[in-house]
């Protein structure tokens, strides 16, 4: 069985971890007078992937920061995996950071390395054999469609193409859980739309989950309306066919507290003003 196929879930201790991947409970934190998070609270199922949207400064990446450690809140608890990180030592997290993925907007990429090298990073530094490294780094790249940039530089690679050789890099180690920071952000409408298809291939195919911030409610609404199909290799829409379960939700950010967190036909429904406004 492939490894980007669906895999046996692994239990670890804490609340409810057979079926949440994350936990946030009563979240907040501030920077000097500046309070960024308010009494965060919020649950991610396991396979689920949750859309996280909200203006600029309303706290969305702050909340992945959260999740893999690299800030403290204030109060409450983060439970990631099972294990309640806000109690955790730096050589714990370090541990628990090798079971998340992360696909930053900019990519990140090494300039100085090949596609092969900047995807297989993670596993080099894991000292994992040539051979496996190789073949997991050529699986990584097919599973984006993108073999053939395997020897290339970022430099001699579109956009999108740094995208998805982040997306490889990020689920080479086969993470329970990824994070997406406005994977979109700067693209085309015809680029974009390749990357939510990878993401919901994630999502339906290796049933990894998901939080993903964006800006652009046109992406969490195809990930809801939309599903994986592997038999043609392509997305497809939920509609004519029988209801089926696309595992999305969304969850709405205004001045760093919850005001939504719902099913896409919850959301298209609501009648607050501030969210009808925002999704108009």
């Amino acid at each position: 069985m492939s490894p980007f196929e669906e895999q046996p879930v692994q239990v670890s201790p804490g609340p409810d971890t057979v079926h949440k991947t994350i936990i946030f409970d009563d979240v907040s934190l501030s920077f000097e007078d500046l309070q960024v998070l308010n009494g965060i609270s919020f649950e991610l199922k396991r396979g689920e992937t949750k859309v996280v949207l909200g203006v600029a400064g309303s706290g969305k990446s702050t909340m992945l920061k959260l999740c893999l450690g690299l800030l403290r809140p204030d109060s409450g608890h983060i439970y990631v995996l099972g294990h309640d990180i806000t109690a955790m030592r730096e050589e714990e997290l370090f541990d628990l950071r090798s079971q998340i993925g992360i696909v930053f907007q900019e990519s990140a990429l090494f300039d100085s390395l090949t596609v092969r090298e900047n995807v297989a990073f993670r596993l080099m530094e894991e000292h994992l054999p040539e051979v496996e490294v190789d073949r997991r780094v050529r699986e990584a790249l097919s599973f984006v469609e993108l073999e053939e940039a395997i020897d290339k530089f970022p430099s001699e690679l579109s956009g999108g193409m740094r995208r998805r050789v982040g997306i490889a890099r990020a689920i080479i180690t086969h993470p329970e859980v990824l994070l997406y920071d406005s994977p979109t952000g700067g693209l085309d409408p015809i680029t974009s739309t390749t990357i939510i298809e990878l993401i919901m291939k994630q999502r339906d195919v290796a049933r990894t989950s998901a939080l993903l911030v964006s800006h652009r409610l046109q992406d969490g609404f195809m990930l809801a309306s939309h599903y994986y199909d592997p038999a043609t290799h392509s997305m497809k829409p939920v509609n004519g066919r029988p209801m089926r379960d696309v595992h999305t939700s969304f969850m709405v950010l205004r001045d760093g507290k919850v005001i939504f967190d719902g099913t896409a036909h919850d959301l298209a429904q609501i009648q607050d003003p501030y969210i009808r406004e925002y999704i108009s």
